[in-house]
């Protein structure tokens, strides 16, 4: 068994649908979907602001491998292209952590970092994962409230968007 997070985010195309698209990829091992949110891009690359949203997954029989080969396949189902790093993109599909049945997964792979390296940073991860699991913590950084809380400013560039419901095919989660 284990339990992952991973963040969704989108600023081409049909930014929702591809969200939508994610969340129905994860339907099967779905625990939990985060708001939506609009957020203001970052990397120094010119391009539309994304909508992101965190979800929780677990399942009996994946590794942190298997999350990834899901996320990369969501992400080419969507027409991903790698161009430039930070740019902009159908679909970004990140593995922030994974929690195993001996604890959380560590991973210095290149194509692989656990938990991922940018996550204590970004209020595009913190606040939505906080929305969905107020005792989240990022392992080897401590818990999520007080990561966001750290930040100069928590809530800048982010609109929560209710409008906006992710839910799996068949029902809320």
């Amino acid at each position: 068994m284990s339990t992952a997070v991973m963040s969704l985010g989108s600023n081409l195309g049909d930014r929702f649908g591809y969200l939508r698209l994610a969340v129905h990829g994860f339907a099967a091992e779905l625990v939990a979907v985060s708001p939506v949110y609009e957020t203001a891009p970052w990397g120094g690359v010119e391009q539309p602001d994304f909508l992101n949203a965190v979800l929780i997954v677990a399942a009996q029989d994946h590794h942190e491998w298997d999350w990834l080969r899901r996320a990369k396949a969501l992400e080419a189902e969507a027409g991903r292209v790698r161009g430039v790093h930070w740019g902009p993109r159908t679909l970004d599909v990140d593995v922030v952590t994974v929690r195993g049945p001996d604890g959380p997964v560590h991973s210095e792979h290149p194509d692989l970092l656990l938990p991922h390296p940018g996550a204590a940073m970004r209020n595009t991860v913190l606040r939505p994962w906080l929305d969905i699991d107020a005792a989240a913590e990022l392992p080897g950084r401590g818990p999520v409230a007080a990561l966001l809380a750290a930040l100069p400013d928590p809530d800048a560039g982010l609109r929560r968007l209710d409008d906006l419901t992710l839910s799996p095919p068949g029902g809320q989660r």
